[in-house]
């Protein structure tokens, strides 16, 4: 199957996903924490998988069986494996645009340094580039970069993509523990987003079965430093840790309103009385969503910060 859900994405809305490379995992990297497992195919060479009149059948099929409340926000590519090493990437883009939703597409951002690949992805109308790393040695500890592909080379693609891209341009930081997740790589990756002038950074856990024993995710405290240090760089921030709640905000249940704004983004304690205040409750909550390790209470420069509480069980 090439296309699959639409799929709840606190990221995308409701998202129907395209999957451009269905064979063993064909990718440009072998990342540690990869919920797909080990890369069986290690490649930078773009190559056929699909033809677009296959994608755009078996897409234009999916969205006529759906209902209209179903109706997807984007049309994502999410691959198993790299989906800009499809060498159909575009034209499969501009067939799909037919079909009158927004196209995304979320990548590892390795084949960047290729500029038909840039003016390929240039035609989404979303796009998230992956930055795990700063440095060369730490991209090689957490992504595993397939051999012949420079971090130098990596990091002017991204920069040439961010410079000439057009759409909504986002960036994904996946953090783990001891690899990528020192204050000095997070500063460094906060550079890079900054120098990118990417709308939106997503820093997330590994949540699911890792490719490599022994990958966990960091500390809440960590999660909460890198947080702040985004922040403080200017950078539009937003937590990914696996869990459902989307709507943020006052909605009249307090319950639910912590958990969801908890899992998006570190709530200081004063916001989080106000937030009690206005639905005329007290902190008994807050601390019996504590005991349930529901959410986990961390500090930073002096202030109580409340996050969701996404160590794997």
């Amino acid at each position: 199957m090439i296309s699959f859900g639409p799929v709840p994405s606190r990221r995308l809305g409701k998202s129907l996903g395209i999957n451009n490379i269905i064979r063993p995992k064909v990718c440009s990297y072998s990342c540690v924490y990869c919920q797909v497992g080990q890369t069986r195919n290690p490649t930078l060479t773009r190559q056929l998988f699909f033809t677009p009149e296959q994608i755009f059948r078996e897409t234009e099929s999916h969205l006529g069986k759906l209902s209209p409340g179903d109706r997807p926000d984007y049309l994502t590519f999410v691959s198993n494996g790299e989906p800009t090493l499809d060498i159909n990437l575009g034209r499969s883009i501009d067939m799909l645009r037919s079909l009158d939703v927004p196209i995304a597409v979320i990548t590892n951002s390795s084949m960047l340094s290729d500029p038909e690949v840039r003016s390929e992805l240039s035609r989404a109308d979303w796009v998230s580039l992956k930055v795990d790393a700063a440095d060369a040695n730490t991209w090689q500890e957490v992504n595993r970069p397939v051999e012949g592909l420079a971090f130098d080379t990596l990091l002017e693609g991204v920069m040439l993509f961010a410079g000439q891209y057009k759409g909504k341009l986002r960036t994904e930081t996946l953090l783990c523990k001891g690899i990528n997740d020192s204050q000095e790589n997070l500063r460094g990756v906060a550079a890079i987003i900054t120098a990118m002038k990417a709308g939106k950074a997503y820093i997330s856990v590994p949540i699911r079965p890792p490719a490599e024993k022994g990958i966990m995710p960091p500390g809440v405290e960590t999660v909460n430093i890198a947080w702040q240090i985004f922040r403080e760089a200017g950078i539009n921030t937003e937590l990914l840790t696996g869990f459902e709640g989307v709507d943020t905000g006052f909605t009249g249940n307090i319950y639910e309103d912590i958990l969801n704004i908890t899992a998006v983004h570190p709530l200081r304690e004063d916001s989080l009385r106000e937030l009690l205040m206005k639905n005329g409750a007290d902190f008994s909550i807050v601390e019996s969503l504590l005991s349930q390790r529901l959410i986990k209470r961390t500090f930073y420069e002096g202030h109580k910060f409340y996050l969701r509480d996404f160590q794997v069980k």
